[in-house]
Formats: C-alpha cells, sequence, structure tokens
C-alpha cells in the first residue's frame, strides 16, 4: 500500500509537471512568451533542467499509462473496446 501511494505522489508530480509544459507551451504559441524562459533565464540551467523534467514526465505518463489507469482504479480501454 505504501508503494502504490508513493507512486500516486509521482503521477501527480508528473501531472504537475505536464500542465507547467502544456501553460507554457500554450503561451509561447499564443503570446510568443516563455515563462520558464522568463523566470529562469533564456537557456540557463535551471530553465533547462525544468524543459528536461517536463520531457521526462512526458515520456513517463506515455509509457506507463495502463499502470496509471489501474492505480487510480480507472479502466483503461483501447479504441477497439470503447
Amino acid at each position: 500500500m505504501k508503494e502504490q501511494n508513493g507512486m500516486k505522489a509521482l503521477d501527480i508530480l508528473v501531472w504537475v509537471l505536464l500542465a507547467i509544459g502544456g501553460l507554457n507551451w500554450g503561451l509561447v504559441g499564443f503570446f510568443q512568451f516563455d515563462l520558464v524562459a522568463a523566470i529562469f533565464g533564456d537557456m540557463s540551467i535551471l530553465s533547462r533542467l525544468v524543459y528536461a523534467l517536463v520531457g521526462c514526465a512526458a515520456v513517463y505518463d506515455i509509457v506507463a499509462i495502463k499502470a496509471i489507469w489501474k492505480r487510480w482504479g480507472m479502466h483503461y480501454q483501447t479504441p477497439s473496446q470503447a
């Protein structure tokens, strides 16, 4: 049970990172404003770290989607099952 709670915490962290990335890309697309670069500096170590973490979060979410849905009690269906 403790391991599952830890994994759920990771799932939440990944969701937060993906939300940050999505909002940042929306700002870039609509207003040509990179919030991460504005906060941490254009391609500074910290901004690159944020970009890398968002990318890792996306890969994790893609690879682990079935396990994530199962952990949260959701029913995963492929398009052929829908």
